[in-house]
């Protein structure tokens, strides 16, 4: 039954991540973004990092660069700009609505993520992981999670991870959909979002 599920569940990251790209590429999001950041700041439109996928294989992430590239943060005395302050103007507005997440559309085509799972992780945190945490990598990572809409980046990794877990243990096609509802809701009200996520700072 989990397996037929996990099936039903593949066709539709499928289906849905092509009509999504398809209708934000008409409207054309997916178009004006890399324009703005691009007449805005130097460097490429889209960011990219290595993270930990299913089966703790490493992936390419995809996601709008919301940061000035490392080069433009070196400041006239040598000094380098902190995060905070490395966020560009239309990246500090994708980050507040979401809108940067909007490229890993692309890794759900290819098969790296899903649109519900848990947050992909970076490799340099595998290494601290416990045995039981290390089962989140059972399923593809996803653009949202149970964590996400339970309270996204105020919550401590240990909350995260049992959050992730719950949902590894606990997944279903309602559960997947109750999550999917839940991230509008979380998104539209900004819930839980903080200006700087540590694991995009490098971006």
């Amino acid at each position: 039954m989990r397996r037929f599920q996990m099936i039903i569940k593949r066709g539709f990251d499928i289906v849905a991540s092509m009509m999504l790209i398809l209708i934000l590429t008409v409207i054309p999001v997916l178009i004006v973004i890399p324009v703005l950041i691009r007449l805005t700041s130097k460097g490429p439109a889209i960011f990219k990092q290595d993270r930990v996928g299913k089966d703790g294989k490493i992936f390419k992430i995809y996601k709008f660069r919301t940061m000035l590239i490392p080069e433009e943060r070196i400041q006239p005395d040598g000094s380098v700009l902190e995060p905070a302050k490395s966020i560009t103007r239309v990246g500090g507005f994708l980050r507040k609505t979401s809108l940067d997440e909007l490229a890993q559309l692309f890794n759900i085509l290819n098969g790296t993520m899903s649109f519900i799972g848990p947050r992909p992780i970076l490799p340099s945190r595998v290494e601290r992981l416990t045995e039981d945490e290390k089962r989140r990598h059972a399923m593809r990572p996803g653009i949202t999670g149970w964590a996400q809409v339970k309270g996204r980046n105020n919550l401590t990794w240990t909350e995260k991870a049992r959050y992730d877990l719950y949902y590894i243990d606990h997944f279903s096609l309602g559960l997947d959909i109750s999550i999917f509802f839940r991230t509008i809701k979380t998104v539209l009200g900004h819930e839980g979002i903080e200006y700087i996520d540590f694991d995009k700072k490098t971006q």
